[in-house]
């Protein structure tokens, strides 16, 4: 039945061949001019999508009255270039306050003061705007640095934007410019392996060019759709559909060459190759798919964020290859070989029939081999050490955001440019009953965790805070600088005028941020803190009467990460299992392949993730690797690696119908061979590609890291498991294999006729051409 449908499925590509290939442009072009495209729907933050229920959260959540939760802050430092700021300055500032107050989406502009050596002041910018989005992040930023330059600030005065936003704006045009150089690479790269492999001039254009046009249709349509995209899926998405739809082309062009050398026709030879293969590229389309769904039932969102969009490409990349590349295939003919010759009788066997002879002659020695090397890799996992994910990208080198993050270094508090931050919720005002305030600053700054503590108390008494807010009254409501006539000290007054930043307007929430010890936040160093750092905190909202209390910033939201990515592992991993189990099951018809191939799968990916470990953290004395990279290895290994897994069995299954098992597999290995290690090179070397061209950019390390361990696995996959203990486990098995169905076992199943139905007639007016007749 299967054949049947895919039968018919070829023969309508084969018939309807130059209407299937417009409507595909048709759809690209359409989708391109239509929909939004996927770099403008990119989200940049890394921990805004945790579940409600995080710690990191609830004090996020605690520290509202500073900051509506629909606003996000930008920052802007104005510095003198070794000098005091004048009161023309100030003069100036205002109006540059002015001017940023003006510009779309901003709601309020807040003078968080002058620093300590008077040198700087720093503006917080408030927006209701999700600037975890590229676009219009991209957009507010801009309006401010436009208003800045149209300020006309005095000579040798300097306004920048500093802090996540900025950096997250500058960072996604960098980020993009990468995406672009690894589809690039990648295009070449493939294309390249493709003339190697199939040595031909056109085969590899073709094979590659329904990639090419979905990259232009799923890209705009799950913009259009309004899913969530992180910058890891953009990858990804280009990846599976460079890497993954040039594997499936793979599966059907070196059939349609088989085909040809048999003896068939053109038109005939794309009809039975599908009807062949479709099975096979369709259920690894499917298993690829299923293991992406699963990521559904992950609570961090990051990773839920993956399924959907990726799901939607496999989907569209799975129509493109069932007909798009058989039409192309129909309409170039024999032509899409040359120079490689497809005569009947040209066909040769290659070194991996060989070797697969050798395996079935010694099946044992092989699996055992197999299963002591990769079984001593994986003990390299005992060794893994996890690491935070970092929240926001840092500023490129060069930029605007990089420059104004040195001058918020150099004269704010190291800890404002990237804080931990301390949140005490007291019964009664700071300003009214500021001993508990400051008992709370004293144990906090001496907590071992902390390398430096910015506070309400920094640069007044409580005494002088109770003094102060008795005669100015709100702290947000005085002038930048003193009226005159005033007696208050402009040292004091400058000093009143920032304690917005840690005292809330009703004068009950405090913050404290803090620099830690192990600056880093994505470090293992700085995620083992948090434990200890909330306890401690805990311990001093006790002591001082303090009615709610948090820990909020990067590293506590790196560390929820961790928690959250590692129950979702234990939470996707059985259900991912179980789905692609059955549909192994349904398409080789037994109960038994399907355990000892994932069990490979399983193996494969532990080993992988061992020698991840030895590279990525070992070798390079990192602090440890992402803790998100198990999760992600394991999904895509055990989807991906499946693939081929299904490739090589089905044909097995096929052979083994007309012959004794290990001749079968002997046989199968000589045809799958060269189409299994081609597509592994091709797939790992995509991954590969973009871990290089994402490796330099701000934040990059992390997803190079998390791209080349999956091409690691790939490779181990395709050239170790799948050619070596896989077909040695069908050797020891024997007529097991395919347990409780009869079928693939020569003495039960005899030869069959081809049962593909002849095609349709061609209409006469479309005239065939020479290369077909």
């Amino acid at each position: 039945m299967m054949h049947s449908f895919f039968a018919a499925t070829g023969r309508f590509a084969v018939r309807f061949r130059w209407a299937v290939v417009a409507a595909w442009v048709v759809a690209a072009v359409l989708a391109t001019l239509l929909f939004p495209s996927l770099a403008s729907v990119v989200k940049q933050s890394n921990t805004d999508q945790l579940p409600a229920s995080s710690p990191s959260l609830s004090a996020a959540r605690l520290a509202t009255p500073f900051q509506d939760p629909d606003q996000t802050p930008v920052l802007v430092v104005i510095a003198r270039d070794g000098a005091a700021v004048t009161s023309a300055d100030v003069t100036a500032i205002g109006r540059l306050d002015g001017r940023l107050a003006k510009v779309a989406n901003v709601q309020q502009v807040k003078d968080l003061g002058a620093s300590s050596d008077r040198q700087a002041v720093q503006l917080e910018v408030l927006a209701r705007l999700n600037l975890a989005t590229s676009g219009p992040a991209q957009q507010l930023v801009a309006g401010l640095r436009k208003a800045i330059a149209a300020s006309a600030l005095p000579r040798g005065l300097h306004a920048h934007l500093a802090g996540p936003a900025a950096a997250a704006a500058d960072a996604s045009q960098t980020n993009q410019n990468a995406v672009n150089l690894g589809k690039d690479l990648s295009a070449l790269f493939i294309l390249v392996l493709l003339l190697v492999v199939l040595r031909s001039l056109l085969a590899p254009l073709l094979t590659l060019a329904p990639a090419v046009l979905v990259t232009q249709v799923a890209g705009p349509v799950i913009g259009e759709s309004g899913l969530s995209v992180s910058p890891v899926a953009q990858f990804l998405i280009l990846i599976l559909t460079l890497g993954a739809g040039a594997d499936y082309g793979l599966f059907l062009v070196f059939r349609v060459r088989e085909e040809l050398r048999a003896g068939h026709a053109p038109h005939d030879a794309v009809t039975r190759a599908l009807a062949r293969v479709g099975e096979s590229i369709t259920f690894s389309a499917a298993t690829v798919i299923a293991a992406l769904l699963t990521l559904l039932l992950a609570t961090f969102g990051w990773y839920s964020s993956l399924a959907a969009p990726l799901a939607i490409t496999l989907a569209v990349m799975l129509l493109a290859y069932l007909t798009l590349l058989p039409a192309l295939l129909a309409i170039v003919g024999r032509a899409a070989f040359w120079p490689s010759r497809t005569a009947r009788g040209t066909e040769r066997t290659g070194w991996w029939g060989r070797i697969a002879g050798r395996v079935t002659a010694h099946p044992a020695a092989t699996l055992a081999f197999g299963l002591v090397a990769f079984g001593a890799l994986a003990t390299a996992v005992l060794g893994y050490r996890p690491a935070g994910l970092p929240g926001t990208p840092a500023a490129p080198g060069g930029s605007d955001s990089a420059a104004g993050n040195a001058l918020l270094a150099a004269h704010f508090p190291a800890a404002t440019s990237n804080p931990t931050t301390v949140v005490l919720r007291f019964r009664e005002p700071a300003w009214d009953y500021p001993a508990p305030v400051a008992t709370a600053q004293r144990r906090l700054a001496a907590l071992p965790q902390f390398d430096s503590l910015a506070g309400p108390f920094d640069a007044l008494t409580p005494g002088q805070l109770t003094t102060l807010h008795v005669a100015l009254g709100d702290p947000a409501a005085i002038p930048a600088v003193p009226p005159p006539g005033n007696d208050i000290p402009p040292a004091a007054w400058a000093a009143y005028g920032a304690e917005t930043q840690f005292i809330s307007p009703d004068g009950r929430t405090v913050l404290f941020d803090a620099k830690l010890v192990a600056n880093d936040p994505s470090s293992n160093a700085a995620l083992r803190q948090v434990p200890a750092i909330r306890a401690a905190v805990a311990a001093v909202a006790r002591a001082t009467g303090a009615t709610a209390y948090g820990v909020a910033g990067e590293v506590p939201a790196a560390y929820d990460v961790s928690q959250v990515s590692d129950a979702d592992l234990l939470r996707v991993f059985p259900v991912a299992i179980i789905l692609i189990g059955l549909l192994l099951a349904l398409v080789l018809r037994s109960l038994i392949a399907p355990l000892y191939l994932i069990a490979s799968v399983v193996i494969s990916y532990l080993a992988a993730w061992g020698l991840s470990v030895l590279i990525f953290q070992d070798a390079a004395r990192a602090g440890g690797l992402f803790n998100g990279v198990p999760f992600l290895m394991f999904v895509f290994l055990l989807a991906l690696g499946e693939d081929y897994n299904i490739l090589v069995m089905t044909r097995i299954r096929e052979e083994a119908s007309r012959m004794p098992l290990r001749q079968a597999v002997t046989r199968a290995m000589e045809r799958t061979g060269p189409t299994v290690s081609s597509a592994g090179l091709i797939l790992a070397g995509t991954f590969g590609v973009f871990a290089l061209a994402v490796a330099r950019q701000p934040g990059g390390a992390v997803f190079s890291g998390i791209l080349a361990s999956i091409a690691i696995g790939i490779l181990m996959d395709a050239f170790l498991v799948r050619s070596l203990l896989v077909p040695a486990t069908v050797a020891l098995l024997g007529r097991w294999n395919w347990w409780p169905s009869s079928h693939g076992t020569p003495s039960q199943v005899a030869p069959a006729p081809d049962p593909i139905p002849a095609p349709d007639p061609i209409p006469a007016p479309d005239p065939i051409p020479a290369h077909d007749r």
